[in-house]
């Protein structure tokens, strides 16, 4: 995600910027397993990023707990705690991919 802040992506001329609160936000991006520390915080930033929203499983462990699947301190991918638009595969996903996901989600 942060390189695509880079002069490289450049994610900001498709107008893609990080916000610092959900409260300013359009999507949800989740990088990792949903822990048992997290699940709560996860459920209230999901209620506090306004509607309509796009919530995106960036990355395997997002999408499946890649290779925390099993711990006792995951209580499972995203979609299990808040519905999921668009998954992006990857461990870790290239900028390249997740912009190219973003562009066809803009579409």
């Amino acid at each position: 995600m942060n390189a695509l802040m880079n002069p490289v992506y450049d994610a900001e001329r498709f107008g893609l910027h990080i916000a610092a609160s959900p409260r300013h936000a359009d999507a949800l991006v989740v990088t990792g397993p949903v822990t048992v520390n997290m699940e709560r915080a996860l459920k209230d930033v999901y209620r506090q990023t306004p509607d309509p929203k796009i919530v995106i499983a960036l990355g395997d462990c997002a999408m499946n707990c890649g290779m925390f699947k099993g711990s006792y301190a995951v209580t499972g991918p995203v979609e299990r705690h808040i519905p999921v638009d668009v998954r992006i595969p990857g461990c870790p996903p290239r900028p390249a991919e997740i912009l190219a996901a973003l562009s066809e989600l803009r579409k």
